[in-house]
């Protein structure tokens, strides 16, 4: 025992000068450039890691019988988003080019030599291209994932092929171009840190337009127009869904610092996020206990989104009690949305548009609001808000960002979805829809055993 705890101690005798060498040997600028690369490795892990809370969120809210399909196309228009942005969508976005698109930086090599020579919005940090092109990669899979949830449970799977590689190319990077690549309104000082416009209202406006043309599901609305409720088949899939998204969220806000030095300023924003987040979810759900006479649990969970939403733009440029402001009211604000689009006749299965659109731009206008002239100096974008001494002058910048983009992805996507719907058609027919899109897109059920058991007993469409 004494012969192996001295050879342990030899070993680390000797290894302990070469680890202390090493480190004496790297410059302080070295040192702060890999805590960087590390830190935003890791919340690029994060974000992309919100592709399983999606997964778990819209599978639960959806019907069994296309909860395969639901959960499976996350996987399929994630591995298209990430082509399509690797080969255009990321020179579009932060390629050096006018202010309305990138012209350099397509086909991303992943080498510095590239990175110098094409993407001059990005050089105000050390961290690698590689990591760099990873960390945009999450933000635009998760912009494509909350544009699906207009198309669930009636879109043709073709549609996911065709649409994310569009939205991916020509809608997504125009809109981050112009706001975070070196684009009109990132000149005019538009305040959206981590992207309620760029990543949030971009998808929810997307998937607003798919379920506008897929028109309502079989069984939503009654004769007289009225709303039947579909509820989803597992409660507990979407509760754990948005406790990844919750968690993944801290990737999001936080990592867009792109780093870990500067004072730990990473460690506020995240403090902002998760009180912004806990007072949107408290708050959703007291407010369908007083609407409904009952505490619903899908109304809170659409407030803790709808809350990370709204602070995702502001996160950086607010005061902690200002954040639960923000989350609050958007947590309250989603819900009525949510009531009235239902009642509206349309018919947004995971209310995308409510938790992800009107909640994205009153996140964005909230910095008009809220922001403090300390906190937009320390970040280097825009000034302060109305209630902080700034005028109307950054709330006017926030709502042209706001009518900008939404206007832009609005048309954009009417244009590429018409023309889809009149040539290949967006929509599966009636009996594939009432079979199920597991079984009719994928050949079998994601849940086989219990969909069998169901179609013995006659409720197959359920």
């Amino acid at each position: 025992m004494v012969k192996k705890f001295l050879l342990a101690f030899g070993l680390m005798s000797l290894l302990f000068p070469t680890l202390a060498f090493a480190a004496d040997d790297a410059t302080a600028p070295q040192l702060q450039s890999a805590i960087d690369a590390v830190w935003v490795m890791l919340a690029a892990i994060l974000v992309i890691f919100m592709q399983a809370g999606f997964a778990l969120l819209e599978a639960g809210s959806t019907r069994m019988k296309n909860a395969g399909h639901v959960a499976g196309k996350t996987i399929l228009t994630f591995g298209i988003c990430a082509i399509a942005f690797w080969a255009v969508g990321f020179g579009f976005a932060f390629g050096d080019g006018n202010a309305f698109f990138g012209e350099t930086g397509f086909f991303v090599t992943g080498l510095e030599d590239q990175a110098a020579a094409a993407f001059g919005s990005l050089s105000g940090s050390d961290v690698p291209i590689g990591i760099k092109f990873l960390f945009q990669l999450a933000f635009a899979g998760v912009s494509l994932a909350i544009a699906w949830g207009g198309f669930a449970e009636r879109a043709k799977l073709p549609v996911y092929f065709i649409f994310g590689i569009l939205f991916t190319v020509v809608i997504y990077p125009i809109v981050a171009h112009w706001v975070w690549g070196g684009g009109w309104l990132s000149k005019l000082g538009m305040q959206d840190f981590a992207g309620s416009t760029v990543v949030h209202l971009q998808g929810a406006t997307a998937a607003l337009v798919a379920t506008i043309l897929l028109k309502p599901r079989i069984g939503k609305y009654n004769k007289d127009k009225t709303p039947n409720l579909i509820p989803g088949h597992n409660q507990v899939l979407s509760v754990l869904g948005v406790i990844i998204l919750w968690i993944g969220w801290f990737g999001f806000n936080p990592g867009s610092t792109l780093s870990a030095m500067n004072d730990g300023f990473f460690g506020y924003i995240a403090l902002t996020t998760n009180m912004a987040a806990a007072a949107g979810g408290v708050a959703a759900l007291v407010i369908s206990w007083m609407y409904f006479g009952k505490a619903d649990i899908p109304s809170m969970l659409n407030g803790v989104l709808a809350a990370l939403v709204a602070i995702t733009a502001s996160c950086a440029f607010v005061d902690t009690w200002a954040a639960i402001v923000i989350g609050a009211v958007a947590g309250i604000v989603t819900f009525f949305t949510a009531q009235w689009f239902e009642k509206a006749g349309v018919d947004d299965p995971i209310y995308a548009f409510s938790v992800h659109g009107i909640a994205g731009i009153w996140g964005t206008l909230s910095t008009g609001f809220f922001a403090t002239p300390e906190l937009s100096a320390k970040v280097g974008v825009g000034g302060a808000g109305l209630f902080y001494g700034g005028g109307l002058h950054q709330l006017g910048i926030q709502a042209l960002g706001v009518f900008g983009a939404l206007a832009f992805v609005l048309i954009l996507s009417f244009i590429i979805l018409g023309i889809m719907k009149a040539t290949v058609g967006l929509r599966v027919t009636e009996e594939e829809e009432i079979i199920g899109l597991d079984l009719s897109e994928h050949g079998s059920y994601g849940y086989p055993e219990q969909m069998k058991k169901a179609a013995q007993n006659g409720s197959v469409t359920l």
